[in-house]
Formats: structure tokens, sequence, C-alpha cells
């Protein structure tokens, strides 16, 4: 009994932490535009934007338990969709929003068949290849990418309705497609399809038993974790404005998957903590060592694996569990006094001059006649 009402103590107190964290939070999140300077709402934007993309990695290497270096050629893949219907066919921007997805899905979803094969090592050389030949591929297609030289496309302009500048107009929109993207993210993995990838994940062998389709689901991954990175690049494309090759080179992918490291594998607040990363931390490394940022980067995750190996959305954890672990004081008696009670005697022994009873290894005790014994003689 003690222990059921303490584990509803505790389901109650995180349903009541939850109701007073998320008001505060959506306030703050729907006041930001209004309070930061418009550099400051554009970094926060593409912190949002980032966290959609490593949303869908999240399904692949946090749930899915497969490696993939490839993710940036998925979101290179979405950017360009997005700039080549907005330059060549002239057509609205909420209409590459769905084409981007489902282009991408697609692209995941054929992808996904060296899956099937593959593991480990092999597939993350697969993947990686991907995000290296994906740039040189899109500078030889001139005619539709524009080579070398990218596209630059309209940005997404605020109606007059709204009566918001630009940059407060696109951080609502790209916040809107973030919630619902992470949502669609948190109702897939409460779902079949989610806890067939932690079978798969845990053991192949075990969920195969258990009626798990692996072809079926670790294709499935993919084709999801594409979708995101589609997503996530067409808003790069609406925010930006210009896409190029360039923007687009493998190292994009090592730093989207050091980000959800970072962050927190299998975690659904991880790809917002590692989007954060991916952001503000290359900035802070280039204003610490101009000369050499990238070691200043590495050396900060070196610092926060060390501090947290399960990522920063796992640190309030073991923070909590360290605290919890640690051994309660123990404060020293102080001596007391002949006759002095103790903290658990009654009062009525202590001080009243009465001697304690003897032990039997007393002489007294030994020597001493049994009650009712009759009178010793001096003869005895």
């Amino acid at each position: 009994m003690n222990t059921l009402t303490a584990a509803l103590g505790t389901s109650r107190a995180r349903r009541l932490r939850a109701a007073l964290t998320v008001p505060v939070m959506a306030a703050a999140v729907v006041y930001a535009p209004f309070y930061f300077a418009p550099f400051q709402v554009f970094q926060l934007t593409m912190v949002f934007l980032y966290a959609v993309a490593l949303a869908g990695l999240n399904l692949l290497v946090g749930f899915g338990g497969q490696i993939s270096l490839g993710h940036g050629a998925f979101f290179a893949a979405g950017a360009y969709t997005a700039a080549v219907m907005l330059d060549r066919y002239d057509t609205g921007h909420l209409a590459t929003l769905p084409v981007a997805a489902a282009g991408c899905f697609l692209l995941g979803l054929g992808f996904g068949v060296p899956a099937l094969r593959l593991r480990g090592l092999y597939l993350a050389l697969v993947t990686l290849s991907f995000a290296v030949f994906l740039p040189p591929l899109l500078k030889r297609l001139e005619p539709v990418t524009g080579g070398s030289m990218g596209l630059t496309v309209d940005k997404l302009q605020p109606p007059a309705w709204s009566g918001l500048a630009e940059d407060q107009w696109m951080y609502f929109v790209v916040l809107a497609v973030t919630a619902v993207a992470l949502l669609l993210a948190r109702n897939l993995l409460r779902s079949r399809v989610g806890r067939a990838l932690r079978a798969v994940r845990d053991n192949e062998s075990a969920a195969e038993v258990m009626g798990v389709r692996l072809a079926l689901h670790k294709t499935l991954a993919f084709a999801w974790s594409a979708m995101f990175a589609g997503v996530a690049g067409c808003l790069y494309t609406w925010v930006i404005g210009f896409v190029s090759p360039d923007s687009f080179s493998f190292v994009l992918s090592i730093t989207l998957l050091a980000g959800l490291v970072v962050g927190g594998l299998g975690s659904l607040y991880g790809p917002l903590l590692g989007a954060a990363f991916v952001m503000y931390v290359p900035s802070v490394s280039q204003d610490l060592s101009e000369a050499a940022p990238g070691v200043v980067f590495g050396l900060l995750i070196i610092t926060v694996m060390f501090v947290a190996p399960t990522g920063l959305a796992g640190l309030p954890g073991r923070v909590l569990a360290a605290v919890a672990a640690r051994p309660p004081r123990t404060t020293a008696t102080p001596d007391r006094p002949p006759g002095a009670a103790s903290d658990g005697e009654p009062e009525s022994r202590a001080g009243s001059g009465t001697a304690p009873p003897p032990t039997p290894a007393d002489p007294a005790v030994v020597d001493a006649e049994p009650v009712g014994a009759p009178p010793r003689t001096e003869k005895e």
C-alpha cells in the first residue's frame, strides 16, 4: 500500500509540474519574438527548424537503433525541392511543404533498402556516401539547381492582417510546423510502429519471434526520418531564401548527428536541446577562437559527453539520482554524564540513584541466596 501510495503521489506530482511548466513555457515562446532583436529571433527560428530534422533522426537512430551519417542529404533534398518549385514553377510557399515531405519520404523509402542487409559501420558508410556525392551532383544539374551559384527565392512574407514583421511571422510559422512535427513523432512512438522500432533496436531476433516484420519497419524508419528532414529543409528555404550545394556538405550530417547525441538519444526533448546546441555552440566557438573554432567545438562536445553521457535531456535525472544516492548525515552523540538519560531511556531510571541490575558475571550474583531459601548457618 505504501508503494502504491508513493507511486500515485509521484504521478500526481509529475502532472502538477507539467500543468505548471507547460503554460509558462508556452507563454515564453509566444512572447519571445516581441522581446528579442530580429537576429535573435532568426536564431530561435533556426533552432526550431533544426529540431524538426533531429526529431526525424531520433526516430532512426535513437529509437530504431540504426546509424545514419547522411541525414544532411535528405535535408538538402527538401530544401532544393522547395527552391526549385518556387524559382522554376512559381508556386506558393505552402504548396512546397507537402511536396518536399512526400518526395523525401519516397526517397528515404528507397534508400532504406540497404538497411535490410547492412548494419553498424557498413550502414554508416553507405549513408555517408550519399551525403558526400549529393553536393557535386547538385552542381552538375545546373539547369535545374542553378549549379554552384545556387538558387535565390523569395522569403515567406507576412500577410497584411497579421501586423507582424517578416522575422516574427517566419518565427510563428516555423514554430507551428515544429509543434506539429514533434507531436506527430510523439504519437508515432506511442503507436504500434514505435513499439516495433524499440523491439528491433533492443533485439532483432526476439522482435522477429514476436511477429515484428524487420524489413518493413527498418525501411519505414528511414522513410519517416527522411520525411522530417525534408520538412526541415523546406523550412530552411523559406527562412534563408537561398540554397547552394556548399550549404549541404557532409559536415552538416555529422553536425546533426552530434547535436542529437548531445541533446539525448531516445528522448522526446533531446531534439530541441540538440538543435540549440547545433545553432549556438558553433557561434560561441567562433567568438572564443576565430583561428580554430572547430577545436573549441570539439572540446565542448567532449565536455558535455563527460558531464552528461546520456545527453542533456538525461542530465536532470542523473543529478537527482546522485542526490538521492548520497548517504544521510550522522550526528555525533555528545558525551553524557553518569546517570544521564539516553534518548530512548525513561527519565524515571535516570538520576534515581539506584544501580543497574548486576550482570551474571558479578560475584554478588553468584553468591546470592535464592529467594525463599533457609538462612545459612556458620557450619555451612
